[in-house]
């Protein structure tokens, strides 16, 4: 299919989306306590989880994190410093406890690799990275996915790094240097999408590198477009989710 072609489709399905056509009035990560957008825990709400969001329901997801949040006795997880000064069997129950942790060994780790890492490199405060790194998406990229890959597990990678990014442009009051370098972020449905619209082939979907290709391919697409890659990422990821309708 044509670029032209393509292009097309793209603002059709940003048009419905627009309309709500697409659905997705309710976001999962719209599951949040609503917490000042400037926040240390507004951050730290919408990062930790983030770590966890692997192959499952992102609503489940968020709803899970949300009833975390506002329990009491399992609240703590979302602040690094407690959470480390707890022993690894609590922490473990308050992740589980609402099924924020599905994997309550391997994912209680990584939870609390990551606050190792706040507090290591931030004190705590992971605000502190985006200002030292001038808020550009691409120094924070590199610095979580290369030069620091194993201090951030799982938020290191392709799909959720960006995603990650993505929650927090839309959730606080972070603003970017460079918005346009943010790209999509390649889960299965935006990936679903992106061959759905022809502008990556079947066998481009089922390689290995899938992710890494359809980033590339919407780069070149919107590149001297009026659209950056991060506009057309909910639609996709609700286009797929919602079974594809007519684009007509």
């Amino acid at each position: 299919m044509k670029k032209e072609e393509i292009l097309k489709k793209v603002e059709l399905l940003l048009q419905y989306y627009k309309e709500g056509k697409l659905g997705g009035e309710i976001m999962p990560e719209d599951k949040n306590p609503y917490l000042p957008l400037d926040s240390l825990e507004n951050y730290l709400y919408f990062t930790l989880p983030m770590a966890l969001n692997y192959q499952r329901n992102s609503y489940t997801l968020w709803e899970s994190a949300l009833n975390t949040y506002k329990d009491e006795e399992t609240t703590f997880v979302f602040n690094p410093k407690e959470c480390l000064k707890k022993p690894f069997s609590e922490v473990q129950k308050a992740l589980t406890k609402y099924k924020v942790a599905l994997q309550k060994e391997k994912q209680t780790e990584i939870w609390l690799s990551l606050c190792e890492t706040f507090v290591t490199l931030f004190d705590g405060d992971i605000r502190k990275l985006f200002v030292q790194l001038g808020n550009d998406v691409n120094k924070i990229r590199d610095f979580i996915q290369k030069e620091n890959k194993k201090r951030f597990p799982y938020l290191s990678g392709t799909k959720i790094c960006n995603y990650w990014l993505y929650v927090i442009w839309q959730y606080t009051d972070r603003k970017y240097k460079n918005i346009e370098c943010l790209t999509v972020a390649p889960d299965t449905h935006v990936c679903r999408s992106t061959y759905k619209l022809g502008l990556i082939t079947e066998e481009e979907y089922h390689a290995s590198n899938v992710q890494e290709i359809t980033i590339k391919r919407w780069q070149e697409l919107l590149k001297n477009s009026s659209y950056k890659p991060i506009d057309v990422h909910t639609p996709l990821w609700l286009w797929s989710r919602n079974g594809f309708i007519e684009l007509e």
